[in-house]
């Protein structure tokens, strides 16, 4: 086995973990190749957040095992570990790994056993394959992940600060599958920022399923210890104060998320962009509360003004769920509203699709799926509108930009929308450049 290839779908967290895989693996003397390049070892790092993420997953595992049809092929991520069985129609020589604290154990014992050139077993189908290869026992599971000491190919590097949440939102399936919280300790998390900052990285992504939650045991904030709820605002701090770091970025909070004591630390750190992620999900506070989210819309409302009045012009992206159970046209006017009233930088707009095993699925009043379409075209073309809008405000102004893509002399500024330069001079990914935003302020003339 000289050769693999990762195929990563789904979340932040995903693509950490791939890059955990991938460190592993040349570590152990393996060289990555691209997936159609016939590698020796491919692992499917799958994601199951919806229907449909599950079905480009399986997708991605019947493309791999038609395309390379000699490889070992393993399945990992979070299809594997979820309740929906959804893996029970593929066919193929697979290897499933349901828990993700196995993995690294049967990687090592599946390049163990190439070493010895003894050839592995396909000739049982998927579900007999899949209990013959299911992951060892607790007491054989010694090879775990390090943590990362760089992040290939990328300009960014994610780092992985908590997993898990047990919030149960009832569109989510998340909780069933990432069960337990897990705080990554603040010494390896400090070690890993500062080898991915000498690895050359100019910004690191705190990223985890519940960013918030770092060192809690639950993301329901009302059994939080009064003494411990700054934990994520006093590990910030210290994760911007490591020497060299240019950029730090957060993947996406909640407005309980925004203590005074984390605007304190983003106003003492001009590494920590002007850039946060606060999902909305719903302008509707009875649409919230059928969600099960932890917030109600003044509470979004205070949380995006005192930002605005704290830090010059932040970018606040979101999330929304277009066509909930239940949504009304009112409803959606007020998600219509708030997106209007707030501003927001960026909308990721998602049309509700019913997820097996979670309190959703079965839910009453759901809307025709032409409903859900036109509410979402909607909703886009809003989005099309504030995001123009929110460039605007920086035309003329300059910014400085993480090269993303060399080609087409791109990559995302401070407040974390793409910058395009004009010109010819030459561009290298993962340089910082600055340059002068036009009128558009999607465009920029380079300065230095």
């Amino acid at each position: 086995m000289r050769t693999f290839a990762i195929i990563t779908l789904g979340c932040k967290v995903n693509q950490y973990e791939s890059q955990q895989i991938r460190q592993f693996l040349e570590s152990n003397g393996l060289r990555q190749v691209d997936p159609s390049d016939g590698a020796d070892l491919i692992v499917t790092n799958t994601c199951c957040i919806t229907a449909l993420a599950s079905s480009k997953s399986r997708q991605a595992i019947r493309k791999a095992l038609r395309n390379n049809k000699n490889t070992t092929l393993v399945v990992a991520g979070c299809l594997p570990a979820s309740p929906t069985d959804e893996l029970g129609d593929i066919g193929g020589n697979i290897h499933i790994v349901g828990q993700k604290n196995h993995l690294g154990h049967k990687l090592n014992a599946l390049i163990s056993e190439n070493s010895t050139e003894k050839p592995p077993e396909y000739s049982k189908p998927f579900q007999q394959a899949k209990i013959k290869h299911k992951s060892p026992s607790r007491t054989d599971n010694t090879v775990k992940l390090d943590l990362l000491r760089s992040y290939s190919g990328q300009s960014r590097a994610f780092v992985k600060i908590q997993d898990g949440c047990d919030g149960f939102c009832t569109y989510c399936i998340v909780p069933t599958i990432r069960t337990k919280l897990k705080s990554k300790p603040e010494k390896a998390l400090l070690k890993e920022v500062f080898d991915l900052v000498y690895a050359g990285h100019r910004e690191i992504v705190l990223t985890g399923i519940f960013l918030g939650a770092y060192g809690q045991e639950t993301v329901r904030r009302w059994k939080w210890d009064e003494q411990r709820k700054n934990l994520f605002a006093k590990l910030l701090d210290k994760i911007a104060s490591v020497d060299g770091l240019e950029r730090v970025r957060l993947s996406s909070l909640e407005p309980a998320d925004v203590t005074d004591e984390l605007i304190e630390v983003f106003c003492k750190h001009r590494n920590i962009m002007p850039h946060l992620h606060l999902p909305l999900q719903s302008g509707s506070n009875s649409i919230l509360k059928k969600m099960c989210r932890q917030y109600n819309i003044d509470e979004i409302l205070e949380t995006t003004e005192i930002l605005e009045k704290k830090l010059d012009r932040p970018a606040i992206t979101t999330d929304i769920i277009v066509g909930f159970p239940g949504e009304t046209e009112k409803d959606f006017e007020d998600t219509i509203a708030v997106a209007k009233k707030v501003g927001f930088a960026k909308m990721h707009v998602f049309s509700f699709s019913p997820r097996k095993n979670t309190p959703a699925y079965s839910m009453d009043n759901k809307l025709a799926p032409e409903v859900i379409k036109e509410r979402s075209k909607i909703l886009r073309q809003l989005d099309d509108r504030l995001q123009k809008k929110f460039r605007k405000k920086f035309a003329e102004e300059q910014v400085g930009v993480i090269i993303e893509d060399a080609a087409e002399r791109k990559g995302r500024c401070e407040r974390y929308f793409m910058v395009h330069f004009d010109g010819e001079e030459t561009l290298n990914k993962g340089q910082i450049v600055y340059g002068t935003l036009n009128k558009d302020g999607k465009t920029a003339k380079l300065i230095r």
